[in-house]
């Protein structure tokens, strides 16, 4: 057998390519995602649609909100909100993480704050009390539209479906107090 007769022999055919490089980068997207694999439809369908998000909210993003992601992981983001004028968090502003699950948009995204607020709909640890974020999720749903109502319910709180009942109780009972702790804590946390 020639020279070249012999390179060509031991060079892998196209198939065994593929399958090596599909093989890598399973490998490499396990890793990445801490060693649980998801299935390559569902993590396309995640990655595609979230890069879309990604593209519209950078071109379009809503009124006084910003978000993006944290480094090169697309499935975590960081988001600011500036509080709306003439609200109780007017000057405030707010940063929240966001976490895209695998199945996205499937499942809704995790939104929690990261910035300390006085609101009966985010409790101590962040977590918001958002029936989009749970039970009323679509896929129709974006992450622009889950900022923007994160936003009206920084105007419009919800004490009727509160997280924290205390501050629910006193937004109905004493509103002024309320108010003026909640300017309190913009002005300590969020300035």
């Amino acid at each position: 057998m020639s020279g070249r007769a012999a390179e060509q022999a031991n060079r892998p055919t196209a198939e065994e390519n593929d399958n090596t490089r599909a093989s890598t980068l399973k490998r490499e997207l396990r890793d990445k995602k801490g060693g649980t694999s998801r299935s390559p439809k569902t993590l396309s369908t995640a990655v595609k649609r979230i890069q879309r998000e990604l593209a519209e909210i950078t071109l379009e993003p809503p009124p006084n909100c910003s978000a993006g992601p944290k480094g090169d992981n697309l499935y975590e983001w960081n988001s600011t909100i500036l509080g709306p004028p003439k609200s109780v968090y007017e000057g405030g502003v707010f940063f929240l993480d966001i976490h895209f699950p695998t199945d996205y948009p499937f499942k809704p995204p995790k939104v929690t704050f990261r910035t300390r607020i006085y609101h009966c709909n985010v409790n101590s640890q962040g977590v918001i009390c958002l029936d989009i974020l749970k039970d009323n999720w679509s896929p129709a749903l974006t992450i622009s539209k889950v900022l923007l109502s994160v936003c009206s319910l920084l105007t419009d709180c919800n004490p009727a479906d509160p997280l924290v009942g205390n501050i629910a109780a006193q937004y109905i009972s004493n509103r002024e107090e309320h108010d003026r702790i909640a300017r309190e804590w913009t002005r300590r946390y969020a300035t």
